[in-house]
Protein backbone atom coordinates (compact mmCIF):
# COMPACT_ATOMS: atom_id res chain seq x y z
CA UNK A 1 0.00 0.00 0.00
CA UNK A 2 1.09 3.54 -0.60
CA UNK A 3 1.75 5.97 1.88
CA UNK A 4 -1.62 7.36 1.98
CA UNK A 5 -3.91 4.38 3.43
CA UNK A 6 -6.63 4.89 1.85
CA UNK A 7 -5.00 4.72 -2.21
CA UNK A 8 -4.48 1.26 -3.29
CA UNK A 9 -3.28 -0.58 -6.05
CA UNK A 10 -5.34 -2.83 -8.17
CA UNK A 11 -3.21 -5.76 -7.31
CA UNK A 12 -3.71 -4.41 -3.19
CA UNK A 13 -7.42 -4.33 -4.06
CA UNK A 14 -7.56 -7.61 -6.04
CA UNK A 15 -6.01 -8.84 -2.88
CA UNK A 16 -8.91 -7.22 -0.61
CA UNK A 17 -12.25 -8.08 -2.79
CA UNK A 18 -14.70 -10.97 -2.55
CA UNK A 19 -14.51 -11.19 -6.35
CA UNK A 20 -18.33 -12.43 -6.46
CA UNK A 21 -21.28 -11.05 -5.54
CA UNK A 22 -22.28 -11.16 -1.66
CA UNK A 23 -25.15 -13.50 -1.31
CA UNK A 24 -27.36 -10.55 0.35
CA UNK A 25 -27.14 -8.22 -2.86
CA UNK A 26 -27.33 -10.99 -5.20
CA UNK A 27 -31.02 -12.33 -3.08
CA UNK A 28 -32.16 -8.89 -3.33
CA UNK A 29 -31.66 -8.82 -7.12
CA UNK A 30 -33.21 -12.10 -7.87
CA UNK A 31 -36.47 -11.11 -6.02
CA UNK A 32 -36.72 -8.52 -8.88
CA UNK A 33 -35.65 -10.83 -11.52
CA UNK A 34 -39.06 -12.61 -12.89
CA UNK A 35 -37.47 -13.59 -16.05
CA UNK A 36 -34.30 -15.49 -14.35
CA UNK A 37 -37.57 -16.91 -12.97
CA UNK A 38 -38.80 -18.12 -16.41
CA UNK A 39 -35.45 -19.62 -17.44
CA UNK A 40 -35.63 -21.45 -14.23
CA UNK A 41 -39.07 -23.09 -15.05
CA UNK A 42 -38.34 -23.31 -18.82
CA UNK A 43 -37.46 -27.09 -19.14
CA UNK A 44 -40.99 -28.42 -17.15
CA UNK A 45 -42.62 -25.40 -19.78
CA UNK A 46 -41.05 -27.29 -22.60
CA UNK A 47 -42.31 -30.54 -21.78
CA UNK A 48 -45.56 -29.70 -21.18
CA UNK A 49 -45.70 -28.12 -25.01
CA UNK A 50 -44.22 -31.57 -26.62
CA UNK A 51 -47.29 -33.29 -24.14
CA UNK A 52 -49.88 -31.47 -25.79
CA UNK A 53 -52.21 -32.53 -28.13
CA UNK A 54 -53.04 -30.34 -30.82
CA UNK A 55 -56.02 -31.71 -31.58
CA UNK A 56 -57.47 -31.72 -28.01
CA UNK A 57 -57.18 -28.24 -26.91
CA UNK A 58 -58.58 -28.40 -23.37
CA UNK A 59 -55.66 -31.60 -23.16
CA UNK A 60 -53.34 -28.42 -22.25
CA UNK A 61 -54.94 -27.84 -18.77
CA UNK A 62 -54.91 -31.36 -17.81
CA UNK A 63 -51.59 -31.36 -17.92
CA UNK A 64 -50.88 -27.95 -15.91
CA UNK A 65 -53.20 -29.53 -13.36
CA UNK A 66 -51.66 -33.17 -13.51
CA UNK A 67 -47.84 -30.88 -12.97
CA UNK A 68 -48.84 -28.21 -11.11
CA UNK A 69 -47.90 -26.15 -13.03
CA UNK A 70 -49.71 -22.55 -12.38
CA UNK A 71 -51.78 -21.31 -15.39
CA UNK A 72 -50.44 -17.69 -14.95
CA UNK A 73 -46.75 -18.83 -14.81
CA UNK A 74 -47.54 -20.89 -18.19
CA UNK A 75 -49.20 -17.61 -19.61
CA UNK A 76 -46.44 -15.62 -18.61
CA UNK A 77 -44.27 -18.23 -20.59
CA UNK A 78 -46.44 -17.79 -23.67
CA UNK A 79 -46.30 -14.43 -23.77
CA UNK A 80 -42.73 -13.97 -23.59
CA UNK A 81 -42.49 -15.80 -26.74
CA UNK A 82 -45.10 -14.44 -28.26
CA UNK A 83 -43.97 -11.15 -27.78
CA UNK A 84 -47.30 -9.90 -26.96
CA UNK A 85 -46.84 -7.50 -24.09
CA UNK A 86 -49.98 -6.43 -21.38
CA UNK A 87 -50.78 -2.91 -23.52
CA UNK A 88 -50.97 -5.39 -26.35
CA UNK A 89 -53.75 -7.40 -24.40
CA UNK A 90 -54.91 -4.56 -23.34
CA UNK A 91 -56.03 -3.24 -26.60
CA UNK A 92 -57.53 -6.73 -27.70
CA UNK A 93 -59.20 -6.23 -24.24
CA UNK A 94 -61.25 -3.31 -25.49
CA UNK A 95 -61.72 -4.75 -28.66
CA UNK A 96 -63.09 -7.92 -27.97
CA UNK A 97 -66.24 -7.97 -29.51
CA UNK A 98 -65.24 -6.75 -32.95
CA UNK A 99 -62.09 -9.44 -33.04
CA UNK A 100 -64.34 -12.27 -31.19
CA UNK A 101 -67.97 -12.45 -31.91
CA UNK A 102 -70.18 -13.80 -29.61
CA UNK A 103 -66.93 -14.23 -27.22
CA UNK A 104 -65.11 -16.76 -28.57
CA UNK A 105 -62.56 -17.67 -30.65
CA UNK A 106 -63.17 -19.70 -34.20
CA UNK A 107 -60.26 -21.32 -35.36
CA UNK A 108 -58.81 -23.55 -38.41
CA UNK A 109 -56.93 -26.73 -37.54
CA UNK A 110 -56.30 -29.33 -40.41
CA UNK A 111 -59.06 -27.56 -42.22
CA UNK A 112 -61.46 -28.35 -39.63
CA UNK A 113 -62.92 -25.23 -37.60
CA UNK A 114 -63.02 -25.09 -33.90
CA UNK A 115 -64.85 -22.64 -31.39
CA UNK A 116 -63.27 -22.28 -27.51
CA UNK A 117 -65.95 -20.21 -25.45
CA UNK A 118 -64.07 -17.22 -23.34
CA UNK A 119 -65.18 -16.89 -20.08
CA UNK A 120 -63.41 -15.05 -18.36
CA UNK A 121 -62.56 -12.10 -21.21
CA UNK A 122 -62.94 -9.62 -20.97
CA UNK A 123 -62.68 -8.09 -18.04
CA UNK A 124 -63.70 -5.07 -16.61
CA UNK A 125 -61.49 -2.26 -16.47
CA UNK A 126 -57.52 -2.78 -17.75
CA UNK A 127 -56.13 -6.07 -18.48
CA UNK A 128 -52.57 -5.99 -16.79
CA UNK A 129 -50.08 -7.76 -15.75
CA UNK A 130 -51.35 -7.12 -12.06
CA UNK A 131 -54.34 -8.22 -12.62
CA UNK A 132 -53.10 -11.19 -14.50
CA UNK A 133 -50.76 -12.03 -11.33
CA UNK A 134 -47.77 -11.65 -13.65
CA UNK A 135 -46.05 -8.50 -12.60
CA UNK A 136 -43.78 -9.47 -9.98
CA UNK A 137 -41.96 -12.81 -8.78
CA UNK A 138 -43.90 -12.63 -5.93
CA UNK A 139 -46.79 -12.95 -7.49
CA UNK A 140 -46.02 -15.49 -9.95
CA UNK A 141 -44.51 -17.98 -7.38
CA UNK A 142 -48.02 -17.64 -5.84
CA UNK A 143 -50.94 -19.85 -6.88
CA UNK A 144 -53.21 -17.22 -6.69
CA UNK A 145 -54.72 -15.98 -9.78
CA UNK A 146 -58.08 -16.11 -11.87
CA UNK A 147 -58.16 -19.54 -13.87
CA UNK A 148 -60.20 -18.30 -16.01
CA UNK A 149 -59.07 -15.35 -17.19
CA UNK A 150 -55.59 -17.29 -17.69
CA UNK A 151 -57.17 -20.37 -19.25
CA UNK A 152 -58.61 -17.46 -22.25
CA UNK A 153 -55.43 -15.89 -22.59
CA UNK A 154 -53.39 -19.15 -23.17
CA UNK A 155 -55.90 -20.41 -25.93
CA UNK A 156 -55.58 -16.92 -27.47
CA UNK A 157 -51.87 -16.94 -27.53
CA UNK A 158 -51.72 -20.68 -28.81
CA UNK A 159 -54.31 -20.87 -31.27
CA UNK A 160 -54.95 -17.11 -32.43
CA UNK A 161 -52.71 -16.76 -35.34
CA UNK A 162 -55.12 -19.40 -36.63
CA UNK A 163 -58.33 -17.27 -36.47
CA UNK A 164 -60.32 -17.97 -38.90
CA UNK A 165 -61.90 -13.87 -39.19
CA UNK A 166 -59.02 -11.83 -40.99
CA UNK A 167 -58.82 -9.01 -38.47
CA UNK A 168 -58.42 -11.54 -35.59
CA UNK A 169 -56.08 -13.27 -37.08
CA UNK A 170 -53.92 -10.04 -37.79
CA UNK A 171 -53.61 -8.99 -34.69
CA UNK A 172 -52.73 -12.78 -33.41
CA UNK A 173 -50.53 -13.40 -35.97
CA UNK A 174 -47.44 -13.87 -33.65
CA UNK A 175 -49.82 -16.22 -31.69
CA UNK A 176 -48.65 -19.40 -33.53
CA UNK A 177 -47.54 -21.96 -31.01
CA UNK A 178 -50.53 -24.14 -32.03
CA UNK A 179 -48.19 -25.11 -35.45
CA UNK A 180 -45.55 -27.00 -32.88
CA UNK A 181 -47.31 -28.60 -30.96
CA UNK A 182 -47.00 -32.28 -31.44
CA UNK A 183 -43.00 -32.03 -32.91
CA UNK A 184 -40.81 -31.99 -30.18
CA UNK A 185 -38.05 -31.23 -32.41
CA UNK A 186 -39.73 -27.84 -33.65
CA UNK A 187 -41.23 -27.25 -30.17
CA UNK A 188 -37.60 -27.38 -29.08
CA UNK A 189 -36.55 -25.00 -31.45
CA UNK A 190 -38.75 -22.83 -31.13
CA UNK A 191 -38.51 -22.30 -27.49
CA UNK A 192 -35.20 -21.92 -27.75
CA UNK A 193 -34.64 -19.52 -30.27
CA UNK A 194 -36.98 -17.35 -28.93
CA UNK A 195 -34.92 -17.63 -25.05
CA UNK A 196 -31.75 -16.90 -26.92
CA UNK A 197 -33.45 -13.53 -27.08
CA UNK A 198 -34.72 -14.12 -24.04
CA UNK A 199 -31.15 -14.64 -22.20
CA UNK A 200 -29.52 -11.11 -23.62
CA UNK A 201 -32.61 -9.73 -22.33
CA UNK A 202 -31.95 -11.35 -18.72
CA UNK A 203 -28.22 -10.72 -18.83
CA UNK A 204 -28.83 -7.24 -18.90
CA UNK A 205 -31.52 -7.02 -16.64
CA UNK A 206 -30.08 -8.82 -13.89
CA UNK A 207 -26.73 -7.33 -14.48
CA UNK A 208 -28.57 -3.19 -13.24
CA UNK A 209 -30.36 -5.00 -10.88
CA UNK A 210 -27.58 -6.39 -9.14
CA UNK A 211 -25.60 -3.08 -9.88
CA UNK A 212 -28.58 -0.92 -8.55
CA UNK A 213 -28.79 -3.35 -5.75
CA UNK A 214 -25.24 -3.07 -5.08
CA UNK A 215 -25.06 0.90 -4.66
CA UNK A 216 -28.40 0.78 -2.52
CA UNK A 217 -26.36 -1.49 -0.31
CA UNK A 218 -23.48 0.47 -0.26
CA UNK A 219 -25.96 3.52 0.22
CA UNK A 220 -27.05 2.35 3.33
CA UNK A 221 -24.28 0.23 5.43
CA UNK A 222 -22.45 3.80 4.64
CA UNK A 223 -25.63 6.14 6.21
CA UNK A 224 -26.02 3.86 9.02
CA UNK A 225 -22.63 4.31 10.06
CA UNK A 226 -21.79 7.75 9.81
CA UNK A 227 -24.89 8.97 11.32
CA UNK A 228 -27.32 11.76 11.39
CA UNK A 229 -24.54 14.43 10.84
CA UNK A 230 -24.34 13.37 6.85
CA UNK A 231 -26.31 13.78 4.05
CA UNK A 232 -26.05 11.17 1.59
CA UNK A 233 -27.20 11.17 -1.80
CA UNK A 234 -28.07 8.49 -4.36
CA UNK A 235 -27.37 9.55 -7.78
CA UNK A 236 -25.92 13.36 -6.26
CA UNK A 237 -24.76 16.07 -8.42
CA UNK A 238 -21.76 17.59 -7.29
CA UNK A 239 -21.56 21.44 -7.74
CA UNK A 240 -19.05 23.02 -9.82
CA UNK A 241 -17.97 19.70 -11.24
CA UNK A 242 -19.08 19.35 -15.16
CA UNK A 243 -19.94 16.97 -17.86
CA UNK A 244 -21.30 17.36 -21.33
CA UNK A 245 -19.01 20.38 -22.22
CA UNK A 246 -20.05 22.06 -19.28
CA UNK A 247 -23.93 21.57 -19.97
CA UNK A 248 -24.46 19.55 -16.90
CA UNK A 249 -23.28 18.65 -13.49
CA UNK A 250 -21.42 15.56 -12.59
CA UNK A 251 -23.31 12.55 -11.02
CA UNK A 252 -21.94 10.42 -8.66
CA UNK A 253 -23.15 7.42 -7.42
CA UNK A 254 -23.18 8.10 -3.58
CA UNK A 255 -22.65 12.02 -2.64
CA UNK A 256 -21.93 13.01 0.86
CA UNK A 257 -21.58 15.74 2.61
CA UNK A 258 -21.69 17.13 5.93
CA UNK A 259 -25.30 18.74 7.10
CA UNK A 260 -23.83 21.82 8.97
CA UNK A 261 -21.47 22.61 6.80
CA UNK A 262 -22.10 25.66 4.12
CA UNK A 263 -20.44 27.88 1.96
CA UNK A 264 -18.97 28.16 -1.69
CA UNK A 265 -16.35 25.61 -1.18
CA UNK A 266 -18.43 23.00 0.85
CA UNK A 267 -16.36 19.84 0.69
CA UNK A 268 -18.04 16.93 -0.31
CA UNK A 269 -17.19 13.27 -1.17
CA UNK A 270 -18.11 11.62 -4.61
CA UNK A 271 -18.62 7.93 -4.66
CA UNK A 272 -18.40 5.48 -7.27
CA UNK A 273 -19.65 1.90 -7.22
CA UNK A 274 -18.87 -0.72 -10.04
CA UNK A 275 -18.98 -4.36 -9.36
CA UNK A 276 -19.26 -6.59 -11.88
CA UNK A 277 -18.90 -10.15 -12.00
CA UNK A 278 -18.96 -11.07 -15.83
CA UNK A 279 -16.48 -8.32 -18.09
CA UNK A 280 -18.64 -5.81 -19.72
CA UNK A 281 -18.48 -2.10 -20.29
CA UNK A 282 -19.25 -0.09 -17.33
CA UNK A 283 -15.50 0.20 -15.48
CA UNK A 284 -14.40 1.55 -18.87
CA UNK A 285 -17.20 4.28 -19.24
CA UNK A 286 -16.28 5.43 -15.60
CA UNK A 287 -12.58 5.23 -16.32
CA UNK A 288 -13.22 7.62 -19.43
CA UNK A 289 -14.71 9.97 -16.64
CA UNK A 290 -12.10 9.30 -14.08
CA UNK A 291 -9.17 12.04 -15.10
CA UNK A 292 -11.43 15.05 -16.17
CA UNK A 293 -13.65 14.01 -13.19
CA UNK A 294 -10.66 13.63 -10.55
CA UNK A 295 -9.12 17.32 -11.40
CA UNK A 296 -12.29 19.37 -11.48
CA UNK A 297 -13.80 17.90 -7.49
CA UNK A 298 -9.74 18.28 -6.09
CA UNK A 299 -9.97 22.12 -7.60
CA UNK A 300 -12.90 22.57 -5.79
CA UNK A 301 -11.47 20.88 -2.53
CA UNK A 302 -13.54 18.24 -2.73
CA UNK A 303 -13.19 13.88 -2.68
CA UNK A 304 -13.27 11.24 -5.36
CA UNK A 305 -13.46 7.59 -4.12
CA UNK A 306 -13.78 4.19 -6.07
CA UNK A 307 -16.00 1.17 -4.73
CA UNK A 308 -14.08 -1.18 -6.92
CA UNK A 309 -14.93 -5.11 -7.04
CA UNK A 310 -15.83 -7.94 -8.67
CA UNK A 311 -13.66 -10.76 -10.96
CA UNK A 312 -15.06 -9.18 -14.26
CA UNK A 313 -13.60 -5.49 -13.54
CA UNK A 314 -10.40 -7.13 -12.77
CA UNK A 315 -10.32 -8.58 -16.37
CA UNK A 316 -10.08 -4.76 -17.28
CA UNK A 317 -6.84 -4.24 -15.80
CA UNK A 318 -6.71 -0.88 -17.50
CA UNK A 319 -9.75 0.64 -16.70
CA UNK A 320 -9.33 -0.29 -13.03
CA UNK A 321 -5.78 1.18 -12.81
CA UNK A 322 -7.19 4.74 -14.28
CA UNK A 323 -9.61 4.86 -11.66
CA UNK A 324 -7.19 3.87 -8.68
CA UNK A 325 -4.63 6.78 -10.47
CA UNK A 326 -7.70 9.73 -10.17
CA UNK A 327 -8.86 8.48 -6.82
CA UNK A 328 -8.69 10.18 -3.12
CA UNK A 329 -10.08 6.75 -1.79
CA UNK A 330 -10.27 3.23 -3.21
CA UNK A 331 -12.00 0.38 -1.37
CA UNK A 332 -13.25 -3.43 -2.42
CA UNK A 333 -17.02 -4.08 -1.53
CA UNK A 334 -17.01 -5.70 1.73
CA UNK A 335 -17.62 -4.57 5.93
CA UNK A 336 -14.16 -4.36 6.55
CA UNK A 337 -13.51 -1.94 3.17
CA UNK A 338 -16.58 0.30 3.88
CA UNK A 339 -14.90 1.21 7.21
CA UNK A 340 -11.95 2.31 5.47
CA UNK A 341 -14.05 4.41 3.09
CA UNK A 342 -15.68 6.07 6.22
CA UNK A 343 -13.10 6.89 8.23
CA UNK A 344 -11.88 8.39 5.34
CA UNK A 345 -15.13 10.64 4.74
CA UNK A 346 -15.14 11.36 8.77
CA UNK A 347 -11.17 12.83 8.20
CA UNK A 348 -12.19 14.60 5.10
CA UNK A 349 -15.38 16.15 6.05
CA UNK A 350 -14.79 16.27 9.78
Amino acid sequence: MSDDKYLRSIEELEALACNWWPIEVREEAQKMSILQYLLDTQEKFISILKLADKDKPEKIFELLDASSFDYHLFLKHLILLTDLGAEQLQRINKEFPTLFPNKSLTYKLRRKEISYQFTGLPTRGALNNKKMRIDSLEHLQASSYDAAICKDLIMMLIYGASAVIPRTRAVLYKCNCSDYLGDDAQIEDYVRKNYIRVSKIIAGKVSNDLGNKAQEYALKYLSEKLGPNYRLQSNGKLPDVSENDGKTWATFDILVDRIDKNGKYKEYVGVEVSFQETSNSVIERKATLARNRFVQVASRRSYVAYIIDGIGNFSRRSAVRTLCDNSHCTVAYTPEEFDILIDFIREKLG
